[in-house]
């Protein structure tokens, strides 16, 4: 298990994480830690979580000081009795050997796509924001989740099958009317490390499409919707291994788009494709359009198209009967981390 957080923290704040990991494994209703400003225990609590998803009964705490102590007593919050922890312990460690036994002999670069892909066909996003959405019992246990709850369980999945994994926050943006934190992965691949979104592709796939448009980003593209992460984190600087490039799927003509778009078209199987050839303008738009529309006339199909404009890549389903909208917008679901 990577605890990144805790390698970040002073001394002081290493001292809090430790008692306060102590006290919440062994579910103690009150425990003590020492002594410090309200907004770092707080602080610490966070970032103890996100290193340890595990702990996902834990939703807060109060705390209390008493004069002249150099401790301060913490009182959980917990999303259920004792009792009830212990029997959600248990499914828990069962639901996720039974999850990584299929991928334990992979390769690296197969297991996150095998996690990756869990989460696309088999967790939905939870709209209605349950307080267990946003730990892993929502979607290991329920299928349902949030952001959180879906970064976090993207973490012990790798955590469980040796990839090293981070849950990076990024904080509200008001000014661009994003009103709650979101929160997704860092992977460390080949002794590089990569972004990886897997509820921004949960929430872009449709009609049992599993979508890549945030696996093995760079700084530079996911940014490109993301804001920054509210803690440091590890650079990610190389983009030669991001999905659609990996499977020859990043395209810098409009005559390759064309003409992979007339072999899907011919088979009605699904286009998805990732454009490389500059930025995305308008005028771009419109060229790979009319290509695309071209290569289905010719195949006596329609084209509809959904496209993800930040990150340039357009998905395209091919029918014998016309589909409305020729192209729609799409937007990825940017979470729902209350901060």
């Amino acid at each position: 298990m990577e605890a990144y957080y805790y390698e970040q923290m002073t001394k002081a704040e290493q001292a809090v994480y430790r008692a306060m990991k102590s006290g919440l494994t062994a579910l103690e209703t009150e425990f003590s830690v020492p002594c410090t400003d309200g907004r770092i225990l707080s602080d610490v609590f966070f970032r103890l979580r996100l290193d340890c998803p595990e702990i996902f009964w834990a939703s807060g705490f109060r705390f209390r000081y008493y004069p002249g102590s150099e401790n301060a007593q913490i009182l959980p919050e917990y999303l259920f009795d004792k009792g009830k922890v212990r029997e959600h312990q248990k499914a828990m460690e069962s639901r996720i050997s039974k999850i990584i036994r299929p991928a334990t002999e992979l390769g690296e670069w197969e297991k996150e796509r095998y996690i990756h892909d869990f989460i696309c066909s088999s967790v939905r996003y939870d709209k209605l924001k349950k307080a267990y959405s946003h730990e892993i019992i929502g979607p290991l246990g329920q299928g349902v989740g949030v952001c959180e709850g879906i970064a976090k369980t993207v973490k012990i999945l790798c955590d469980r099958l040796g990839i090293w994994c981070i849950i990076v926050i990024s904080d509200a943006n008001p000014e661009k009317k994003i009103k709650y934190r979101h929160a997704w992965n860092l992977i460390r691949m080949g002794g590089q490390t990569y972004h990886l979104d897997a509820t921004f592709d949960n929430s872009l796939g449709a009609e049992g499409e599993i979508r890549y448009d945030y696996f093995n980003l760079d700084d530079g593209h996911v940014f490109r919707d993301h804001e920054p992460a509210l803690y440091p984190v590890p650079l990610c600087g190389d983009d030669r291994h991001f999905y659609y490039r990996e499977k020859k799927l990043s395209f810098t003509r409009v005559e390759e788009v064309a003409k992979r778009a007339g072999q899907a078209a011919k088979k009605g199987k699904i286009f998805c494709f990732h454009w490389r050839g500059g930025i995305l303008t308008r005028q771009v738009l419109e060229a790979l359009l009319q290509a695309i529309e071209k290569a289905a006339r010719e195949k006596e199909r329609y084209a509809a198209v959904r496209l993800n404009w930040p990150q340039a890549v357009l998905s395209v389903t091919f029918d014998r009967n016309p589909a409305g909208e020729s192209c729609t917008l799409q937007e990825a679901n940017e979470g729902e981390l209350e901060g």
